[in-house]
């Protein structure tokens, strides 16, 4: 076929401009037009709110599911900066609302991203029939209001304030997504999650659609990834020995921190959770393949030095030690390294040893200090060996 018969120049191109690519490909952006995508949405706002928190300008953010079928995210911080005011402080509510990475999450270890790809609250503005934002800063409190990624109004003072804070309520375009409704349990499972990993943030969850009343949860908890643990344990097998190994630790060959708890249980099932600047990482990476190094390490060094291996007899595998552990890795990296495009997999071969010694040494230690709950652990670990 020559080219007269399937001509192609730039008259062929179409270029899309502001949200309008968000809308006609909203997959990209947002993963999905199902609920996934739908609680994507609700994390590329609530990611600003919660590094309000982390970075000590807000105490506490609440998201609320409204009868309506809207999500009213809020914080109490100082407020986003707003243009019509001669704010210059930082991106204003309009950029953040209309701009491409205007609002993405800053990076490095002490922020959460929970957009896709960074590119912030526009996103959920364009694929919602309706948002409004209201924003009280310096004693003014203002409103606007958009449908479908377009301002109706410009940000207006609507009168005095002696809070401050943002908040943003959006109502999902059904003519995009198959589903308007959110899920109560998958949004609570999340927000569990964030603040486990970050002792210090403060994050509820409301949803006032029930016909029976609301329901909500809050999730804080000072004792980080030890409170973690102690959660997946709470339905499971009675535990080993009571207490749970954890700590953290800065490693700045790695210009980051590594935060580990775990506890052996009766059972044989292992339960791992992973993560990395407080995303899950559902295929592990090197952080995952550190801390089994380092258990491994500990566990046969430890056995060694008491005799309760034969020197003929090989080390036993990760395996075999690792039957029954309940454990929480948790790495927060100034540039972490994912293997691959969504971030399921953490690359970097400096942060697999750091979390091995970090382990090795900690848990050597532990056991040496403990010889009654390791003679326990030890134990549970033969009999696994015989039963295998």
């Amino acid at each position: 076929m020559s080219d007269a018969d399937n001509p192609y120049d730039a008259s062929h191109i179409r270029v899309l401009e502001g949200l309008e690519a968000v809308r006609r490909r909203p997959g990209m952006y947002v993963g999905s037009t199902s609920q996934r995508g739908l609680h994507q949405m609700v994390f590329d706002v609530v990611g600003r709110a919660v590094n309000e928190v982390l970075a000590g300008r807000a105490s506490a953010v609440d998201v609320t599911l409204t009868t309506d079928g809207g999500v009213r995210v809020a914080d109490d911080g100082p407020g986003v900066p707003v243009e019509a005011a001669g704010d210059t402080a930082g991106p204003g509510l309009e950029a953040l609302l209309t701009q491409m990475h205007a609002g993405a999450e800053l990076g490095g270890r002490r922020a959460v991203a929970m957009s896709l790809f960074g590119v912030g609250p526009c996103v959920t503005n364009a694929l919602s029939s309706r948002l409004t934002a209201e924003v009280r800063r310096n004693g003014v409190h203002w409103a606007q209001e958009y449908a479908r990624g377009v301002a109706l109004t410009p940000p207006v003072s609507v009168g005095p304030t002696t809070r401050g804070g943002t908040t943003i309520a959006f109502w999902p375009d059904t003519d995009i997504f198959e589903t308007a409704e959110c899920s109560f349990a998958v949004l609570a499972e999340r927000f569990r999650e964030l603040a486990f990993l970050n002792r210090g943030l403060d994050i509820s969850l409301t949803d006032e659609r029930p016909p029976g009343g609301s329901r909500s949860v809050r999730c804080r908890f000072p004792g980080g990834a030890r409170d973690f643990v102690d959660f997946l344990d709470a339905q499971g097998e009675a535990s080993v020995h009571p207490d749970i190994i954890d700590f953290e630790r800065e490693d700045p060959r790695i210009a980051g921190t590594v935060e580990v708890a775990l506890r052996w249980r009766g059972s044989q099932e292992e339960r791992l959770q992973s993560y990395a600047n407080s995303e899950p990482t559902p295929y592990g990476g090197t952080h995952v393949a550190g801390f089994r190094d380092g258990v491994a390490a500990a566990v046969n060094t430890h056995m060694r030095e008491r005799r309760l291996l034969a020197e003929a007899v090989p080390d036993l595998s990760v395996d075999q030690i690792s039957d029954g552990l309940t454990a929480v890795v948790s790495v927060k990296l100034d540039r972490p390294e994912f293997s691959g495009c969504t971030r399921g997999m953490l690359g970097g071969a400096a942060v697999r040893t750091s979390v091995a010694n970090a382990v090795r040494e900690y848990l050597g230690t532990w056991l040496e200090r403990h010889p009654e709950q390791a003679a326990a652990i030890v134990g549970r670990i033969i009999q696994g060996t015989h039963q295998d």
